[in-house]
């Protein structure tokens, strides 16, 4: 009999259930995923009105494609932290903050009577990665996801690694200057640099002190566009010749080889696959992310690592999800 599994994408602007194959396929993706529903979380309605829209979606998506939970192997769960995989229990994500001490394994292996596993996004999308996309076929990858937030996941001597609480992968705290644009709390941080949010405060600082000075940047020629400023709005501008859109980025690049030299000096990897923003725009990144590494990285590491962008797009959500129900 042919087996089944039910990928739960849990954001905080919206959720889905992906129903995919049994197994994972060897060469091609078509058809791997069969079916999906997508919803919106509304979060001040509480965990318990949006995980009845799970079940509600769960049970909808069997019912249309005449599946039984007896034909599960497994559902996986892709969740922002922090949460418990060991535990099975969700603690208060910043985009879910109602979300404290949901049990959301033992409420859907009670209710569907098969193996439940949960990880947090970062991870799941390393899985993700490793198994469907750009990682395929390395022991050793970092996934980084360089998109609102900067966080790893790791796959390492070909397992996830999530450490001893489920905190490992935490880069975007590091701090990479003694001063910056403020991500994960922390100025000069990693994140800071090397995110949407981050990109978009070091744009705003930079333009800002222009127009102290008088100068009136084609970028944003005024103060009272500094709001409509955004990450996607500067590399466009970037891709048609902007400078100081093209400086931006350059200092973007910059403390992203910074960032990851220091990866790459403690974990050795083979590969690190960025998403988002790196996947969408990694032209106006590599040259200065280049020459930081080559200025901070361990030749010898930096020999046997290669940086790539992510495969899976706009879906990593879905083989996130998926790919956490294969990690056992």
């Amino acid at each position: 009999m042919k087996k089944y599994s039910l990928g739960l994408d849990i954001g905080g602007t919206k959720c889905a259930v992906v129903l995919g194959q049994g197994e994972i396929p060897k060469d091609c993706l078509d058809g791997f995923i069969i079916d999906k529903i997508s919803f919106p979380t509304e979060q001040p309605r509480g965990w318990r009105a949006v995980m009845a829209d799970f079940f509600n979606a769960c049970d909808e998506i069997l019912a249309k494609n005449s599946i039984t939970s007896a034909d599960l192997t497994a559902i996986g769960i892709s969740c922002g932290g922090p949460l418990s995989s060991t535990e099975g229990v969700i603690y208060s994500p910043p985009n879910l903050p109602d979300w404290d001490g949901v049990p959301i394994v033992s409420m859907l292996s009670e209710r569907y009577s098969t193996p439940v596993y949960l990880q947090n996004d970062a991870n799941a999308c390393a899985l993700a990665e490793w198994r469907f996309g750009a990682g395929k076929g390395y022991k050793n990858l970092i996934f980084l996801t360089f998109g609102t937030g900067m966080g790893a996941g790791l796959i390492l001597d070909g397992k996830l690694y999530s450490g001893t609480n489920d905190m490992a992968g935490e880069v975007g705290h590091i701090r990479l200057a003694e001063e910056g644009p403020v991500g994960y709390g922390k100025a000069g941080s990693f994140e800071g640099f090397c995110s949407g949010g981050g990109i978009e405060r070091l744009a705003k600082a930079i333009i800002s002190e222009k127009l102290s000075r008088g100068e009136t940047p084609e970028l944003c020629p005024a103060s009272e566009e500094l709001c409509n400023i955004t990450a996607k709005s500067i590399a466009e501008a970037a891709k048609n010749g902007d400078a100081l859109a093209i400086e931006i980025y350059n200092i973007c690049g910059k403390y992203l080889g910074r960032g990851l030299a220091v990866l790459i000096d403690i974990l050795n990897p083979q590969v690190i696959v960025i998403g988002s923003i790196f996947e969408r725009s990694s032209e106006l990144l590599i040259s200065s992310m280049e020459n930081a590494l080559k200025a901070e990285a361990l030749p010898l590491s930096l020999g046997c690592c290669k940086i790539i962008p992510a495969e899976l797009g706009n879906s990593i959500g879905d083989y996130a999800a998926l790919g956490v129900a294969f990690n056992n």
